[in-house]
This record gives C-alpha cells, structure tokens and sequence, in this order.
C-alpha cells in the first residue's frame, strides 16, 4: 500500500474502512470484498487474531483459556473448523482458525498493521474522514471513506469496580485481563470477584494451582454443563429451536433440571428467568471444585482495609492476590459517542438493528453483541447486510427505503433503554439471527420491474 501525506486527506473514493482485525474485522473484510468493495483494515497491534491472539500486547487472555461455546456453534458458516477438533477448542486453535481464515481469503493483504484510527468524523455527507496513527511513531495520514465499520469488540476496557478502601489494599489487585500466567497464583490465597465465565474460570485455576481459593459472587447464575444429553450443551438447546415455544420451554427446563438441582446443593441461586436472557456460566469443573471444598463461595465484597477484605455478610478473609474478572465496559474511543447513539455522559452505544449507527447511514459496528452462543456466525451475517446495505444505499433507492423501514422495526424488538448496564449487548440469538435474516431479504429482494 502507498503512504499518504499527513497535510491532506487522501480520498479512497468508495473504498470502506474496517477497524480491527481480529474476528470480527476479518470476517468484516471478507464480506465486503465478497461483494465488490475495496478495503483498508486497520489494526493497531502487530498481529491478527485480536484477543485470541496472546501475541497481541491487548489480548484479554487468561490462562488456560477454551471456548465456552461449542465448535459447531461458533464456526463461521462459510469456514467450518476441521472435524478432529475437540467440541471446545483452545485459544491455540482459535487462532490458528483465524489465521486460516485471512489465508483462505487473501484477506492480509488488505491489512495495514500496527495502524490506530484515533479519530473519524463524517465529512461531505455520508463520508468518514480518519485519522490514522502508526504505532512506529510517524507522522499520522488522514484519510476520507466511503464508509467505516467499527470491529474492535468490547473485550479492551476493563469494568474497574470502586470498593471501599480498594486503593490502599496491601495486598496485588489485577483485573482478568492482566492474569496472562497461572503461576501468578501459585501458592497464593486468591480473591477472586466476579461470577461471569471469566470469573469461574479462573477460580478454577486458582483452585489446582493457588493455596487457597475465594470466590465472590453478588448474585445467582445460570450454571450450565458443557453437555447435556451426551451432546455440547448449546448444540442441545439449539436442535429445540425448531419446536413450538410451549415445548421447547417444557424440553428446555426438563433438560436443566439436573444442572439446576446441583447448583442449588452447592448454595448457588438460580436466577428467575432463564438461561437464554442472559449469558450463562459455561464450566464443567467449577461445581465440582465447589463442591470439594477448593473453591469456596462468598457474597459480595463490602470493602478492604489494610491486608484485609470484608463480605457483606460480616466476614472477612486475607488474600495475597484479588482477580477482578469483572468485565469489560463497551467503550469506542474514536468516534464521538453521539455518532452511535449515546451521550457524553452515557456513551454506551445504542445502535439500529445493534449494528447501524442512528446517526450516519454510512457508520456500522460489527460485532457489539453478548448472543450467549458462539458471535461469529451473527457477525458474519451482520457483515453481509452491511455490504448489501452499502450496494443498493445509492443503486436502488427504493429497495434502500424499504431497507430503513425494516431496520427501524427490527430495531424496536432490540431495544436497549431502561437495560440493566451488564445485560445492555446480551441479544436472544435465535431471535436476533431470525431479525438479520429479514433484513437480509430486504436487501436481497428482487427490485420491483
């Protein structure tokens, strides 16, 4: 690719913009160009892969990391993974996949790579101005779009929780994503705070390799097995799709009703609605290392003080080290957040269809979604609308204004006001790929003779 001066934007006519190249950005740069556009994906780190890629210096990994959903439920639809694979591949081979993926594709050579946008705006109506920042330390180019798709994910800002006393802890606190060594936990009496899949999964590291493991948990969770029925779990629950509603609600709660009696003999709440409303905890050893005493299950912490913390049920333990897996906040820095539907002051993106901006037609996120199965097959088919969006938006009004009427009432089934902040990305999947797969028609009708 050729440089571009820093003192004027170089205008790359229709040409979209991809931000990121892990997952989504790859699968991103694949459908654009399956469909005619030429491409610049921007990737501020040195390697693909984004977070399964422990080369990366932003990867979120922690040790030991596998997929939490199914082979079967996360490959991309076009791209199976080898059929010798295990049922739940190691960040190894979740890499390796990708890396497969951009070479099937030819997609590398659209990569620039140690490149951040740190800043885009609209310019000329519908076009995306953007600034990028080479890691190398020269001079930033400005560039102008045709459009912009933002696939960065929502794994790179930790979620830091504010407790009393925190900042003058004696002991180590980290967040999930700074554990990237198991042997930080050896030997050591472990706290670790946060009842999601990170959260289990490194209280059961801590359990095989810490002295001593606690894990605080503010509320009740859905814990479900890896399988279910002599099958992964979510392909199980999965093959009810297909059922009317009233059975596979009957199907689905006669299939949890083990798992469910289980988590109650451990002391674990199971929440009042199901485990399709929010992401469940996917760990076939966690119960077990509950249930042998190596992990033992606290409330929520009330505050530190010197060496100590207190729960708030009045006791209080001594940790050498507190794992805060608690998440990730889904922060955009370079665009202003108005452009995605939030607010200085609530940035949270609110988007049509939870991947169009509200704002700029020409503005898309890949990606920004918790489904509770594998994302990368609904970010493959959010990428295809995109593409097929951006195709007819100027070649065929008409089909492009029935295409905004059928995103605005998908929009509303979808809606995230008044969301609980941890459940703001979760989507039903079988729902939200139905809702991609009426877009998808609109654009893919035939244009009216």
């Amino acid at each position: 690719m050729q440089e571009y001066s820093s003192q004027a934007a170089y205008d790359r006519g229709e040409a979209v913009c991809v931000i990121g190249a892990g997952a989504s950005g790859l699968i991103a740069v694949k459908n654009l160009r399956e469909n005619g556009f030429e491409v610049d994906c921007y990737e501020r780190d040195t390697v693909l892969g984004g977070l399964w890629n422990p080369q990366n210096q932003h990867s979120a990994l922690y040790p030991n990391t596998h997929l939490v959903t199914s082979r079967s439920q996360t490959e991309i639809p076009d791209f199976p993974m080898p059929d010798d694979w295990p049922d739940y591949p190691s960040a190894g081979q979740m890499l390796e996949y990708l890396t497969s993926y951009a070479k099937h594709f030819g997609l590398s050579e659209h990569i620039w790579y140690g490149s951040e946008i740190s800043h885009l705006e609209p310019v000329d109506g519908a076009r995306f101005e953007v600034v990028v920042k080479p890691a190398a330390g020269s001079a930033a180019r400005r560039l102008r779009y045709g459009a912009v798709i933002i696939a960065t994910g929502h794994h790179w800002a930790p979620n830091l929780p504010s407790y009393p006393g925190l900042d003058e802890f004696r002991g180590t606190v980290l967040h999930s994503s700074q554990l990237k060594d198991p042997s930080r936990l050896r030997g050591k009496h472990v706290l670790v705070i946060g009842g999601g899949n990170s959260g289990v999964d490194i209280a059961c590291e801590a359990a095989v390799n810490a002295a001593s493991c606690v894990h605080s948990v503010r509320r009740g969770t859905w814990h479900l097995p890896k399988y279910l029925g002599g099958e992964p779990a979510d392909y199980a629950l999965a093959r009810l799709a297909s059922r009317p509603k009233f059975l596979r609600r009957f199907l689905t709660d006669r299939m949890l009703k083990g798992p469910k009696r289980l988590a109650e003999r451990m002391g674990i709440e199971t929440p009042g609605n199901g485990p399709g409303d929010e992401e469940p905890v996917r760990n076939g050893r966690y119960l077990e290392h509950v249930g042998d005493g190596s992990i033992k299950r606290r409330g929520e912490v009330a505050g530190f003080d010197g060496f100590d913390v207190a729960f708030a049920d009045g006791t209080e333990i001594r940790p050498d080290l507190v794992v805060l897996a608690t998440g990730y906040q889904p922060k955009i820095a370079c665009v202003a957040p108005e452009l995605l539907g939030g607010t200085p002051e609530a940035p949270a993106p609110r988007l049509f269809a939870r991947m169009f901006s509200p704002k700029a037609q020409t503005l898309a996120v890949a990606g920004l979604v918790e489904p509770g199965v594998g994302v990368l097959p609904i970010v493959h088919w959010q990428t295809h609308a995109i593409a097929r969006w951006l195709q007819i938006r100027k070649s065929d009004p008409e089909r492009a204004e029935s295409f905004k009427l059928q995103v605005n009432a998908e929009s509303s089934q979808h809606a995230v006001e008044h969301v609980d902040p941890r459940r703001r990305l979760v989507v039903d999947a079988e729902e939200y790929l139905a809702s991609l797969g009426r877009i998808i028609d609109t654009l893919e009708q035939e244009p009216a003779k």
